[in-house]
């Protein structure tokens, strides 16, 4: 009987083929193949949804009570706090990004019509020829004073009036676990202050 005969069901095996060339480790197909996602449960959703609609319907009602009494959006605002509670009123522009998480084209842009309102100016950094220090002048500092109180009434009346005290502790504890984990210490983070 010839060896390289083909088997069938009477002669029994065949000769083994022979080896092939080697070939990359293939992946396993689940991996090869998209999964579906985890998708949102009912009651997920409806968590998520309630959040974005508070948040945007609170963005919202901050900024019209600053313009209204200040004329300035609630971003500036906070660029002002920042800025009082430093020390000397000043601080780096990338530390006051990273303390308003945003970008630092959106805060040289917020900067700049501050300036032109009066109420912060810009100093070079002696240290460092491409730094610049965001300082407040006495104009946004008595801007703020002013707009501080209107300000803290339109907080307390659309978050902490609404919360019993155990709320509002467990409202920071979840805000804070969300913060931390979109905002990783490795090197090369994508967070907004570093674009």
């Amino acid at each position: 009987m010839n060896a390289s005969a083909p088997a069938d069901e009477t002669t029994g095996p065949r000769r083994p083929p022979e080896a092939p060339e080697p070939r990359e480790p293939r992946e396993p197909r689940e991996a090869r193949e998209p999964r579906e996602p985890r998708w949102l449960t009912d009651e997920e959703q409806r968590i998520w949804r309630s959040y974005l609609h508070a948040t945007t319907l609170l963005e919202d009602h901050l900024d019209r009570q600053l313009q209204r009494d200040a004329g300035m959006p609630h971003i500036y605002y906070g660029l002002l706090v920042g800025l009082a509670e430093s020390p000397d009123g000043r601080l780096r522009m990338t530390e006051l990004a990273m303390q308003a998480k945003i970008t630092r084209s959106r805060l040289s842009h917020a900067v700049a019509r501050l300036e032109k309102n009066g109420w912060v100016r810009r100093e070079d950094c002696p240290s460092d020829k491409r730094g610049q220090f965001a300082v407040l002048t006495d104009e946004g500092y008595h801007v703020l004073r002013r707009t501080a109180p209107g300000h803290v009434t339109a907080v307390r009346q659309a978050v902490f009036e609404r919360l019993t005290p155990e709320q509002q502790k467990s409202l920071g504890e979840i805000m804070q676990i969300v913060a931390e984990g979109l905002q990783p210490d490795e090197a090369g983070a994508d967070l907004p202050w570093l674009r």
